[in-house]
C-alpha cells in the first residue's frame, strides 16, 4: 500500500482521497482552509460532496510539509489558477516523489499547460497526469469508473496503475501528456457551452453538432500544441467531453445554463460556488486558437459571450451561416 498526499481538498481531490483509502492507502490532504480540514477530521464529512462519508485511513492538515513528508506519490488537485503559486509554496518539502496532475485547466498569464509550470518550477520532477470521464460525486460512491494517466516514465505509470486500479476504477496508460491535458482542459469550454444550447432549448440534434464540431476543434488546436489526434477520440477527450457535456453533476455544464438564462458572469460564479475551469481558460484558448493560427469557431463565438456581449442567439446565429465548406 501506498502513502499519499493530496494537494486540495475539493470535491476532486476529496474523491479521489476516499477511492485510495478505501483500497487501503494512507492519505494525507493538504486544505488551505480549516473548516474544510475540521470537517474532514472531525466529522468525516466533505462540504463539496455532501452524500460522502471520509473513510478511515484519510487525515486533513494545513501544513504541506506534514502532507507531503514521506509519501510516496502527489496529487496535485487545485484550481488551474492557483498551481504555480502553490507549487512555489510546496516544492521545498517534494523529494524524490512523482506529481500527478489531476486538475484540468491552463495557466492564463503564460498560456502554459500545468505540466509545464509544474516543470518550470519543479525541473527534475517526475510527472504525470490523471485524466479522463469521473465526476467527484460517483468516484466517492465507487460506481464504475475508467481514467487515463499520462507519463513520459514507464515506472510512474505503472506506480499509478497499482495504486488506483480496482474493480470500480479502471486505469488505462498514454505517453502523450500534452494531449492528455490539453483533451481535459479544452472539454470544459464545449461542456459550459453545452449548458447555454440545453438553456435556450435548441434540441438534440444542435447538442449534437456542438460536441461533433467542439470536439474537431479542441482535436486541432491539441494537436497543434504537440498532442496525439488518437488522444482526443479516448478517455481524456471524447469520453470525458461526454460525461461533461451530458451530466448535472458539471459545474461547466451549469455555469453555461446560468449564462443561457440571462444571468451575469459574476452571478454565475456565485451561484456555482466552486471553481469553473471553462470560465477560466475560455479566454486561454482563445489565445491559444491565435497563437497556432487554429481555426476555433465555437471557442471565438462563446468568448464574445463572454467578453463582448454577444447574445447567445446571435453567436448560434453566426455559427450556423457561416461560408460553405466541405466536413
Amino acid at each position: 500500500m501506498s502513502k499519499v498526499a493530496i494537494i486540495g481538498s475539493g470535491s476532486w481531490g476529496v474523491a479521489l482521497g476516499i477511492h485510495l483509502a478505501k483500497l487501503g492507502n494512507q492519505v494525507k490532504i493538504w486544505s488551505f482552509a480549516k473548516e474544510e480540514a475540521d470537517l474532514i477530521n472531525n466529522e468525516r464529512k466533505c462540504m463539496f460532496l455532501p452524500d460522502a462519508t471520509i473513510p478511515d485511513g484519510i487525515v486533513c492538515t494545513l501544513s504541506y510539509e506534514e502532507a507531503i513528508k514521506d509519501t510516496d506519490f502527489i496529487l496535485h488537485v487545485t484550481p488551474s489558477k492557483f498551481t504555480r503559486n502553490i507549487v512555489k509554496d510546496y516544492k521545498q518539502f517534494v523529494t524524490n516523489q512523482p506529481i500527478i496532475i489531476c486538475s484540468k485547466g491552463f495557466e492564463k498569464d503564460t498560456l502554459s499547460t500545468l505540466d509545464e509550470v509544474i516543470k518550470q518550477e519543479l525541473p527534475t520532477a517526475k510527472i504525470g497526469v490523471l485524466s479522463g470521464p469521473s465526476h467527484a460525486e460517483e468516484v466517492c460512491q465507487g460506481i464504475e469508473t475508467a481514467l487515463v494517466v499520462a507519463s513520459e516514465d514507464d515506472k510512474l505509470l505503472e506506480m499509478m496503475q497499482n495504486a488506483f486500479m480496482s474493480e470500480k476504477m479502471r486505469v488505462y496508460t498514454s505517453k502523450d501528456v500534452k494531449g492528455v491535458e490539453a483533451g481535459g482542459a479544452l472539454k470544459n469550454i464545449l461542456a459550459f457551452c453545452a449548458g447555454i444550447t440545453t438553456e435556450m432549448g435548441l434540441g438534440d440534434n444542435s447538442f449534437a453538432a456542438l460536441l461533433t464540431r467542439g470536439l474537431g476543434e479542441i482535436t486541432r488546436l491539441g494537436v497543434a500544441m504537440g498532442g496525439h489526434k488518437d488522444t482526443f477520440y479516448g478517455l481524456s477527450g471524447l469520453g470525458d467531453l461526454l460525461v461533461t457535456c451530458l451530466s448535472e453533476h458539471s459545474r461547466n455544464r451549469k455555469a453555461g445554463k446560468l449564462i443561457g438564462s440571462g444571468k451575469t458572469l459574476e452571478e454565475t460564479k456565485k451561484e456555482v460556488g466552486m471553481t469553473i475551469e471553462s470560465i477560466d481558460n475560455i479566454d486561454v484558448a482563445y489565445e491559444l486558437a491565435q497563437k497556432y493560427n487554429v481555426e476555433m469557431p465555437i471557442v471565438n463565438a462563446v468568448y464574445d459571450v463572454l467578453y463582448n456581449n454577444l447574445k447567445p442567439q446571435e453567436a448560434v446565429r453566426m455559427l450556423m451561416t457561416r461560408e460553405k465548406k466541405a466536413e
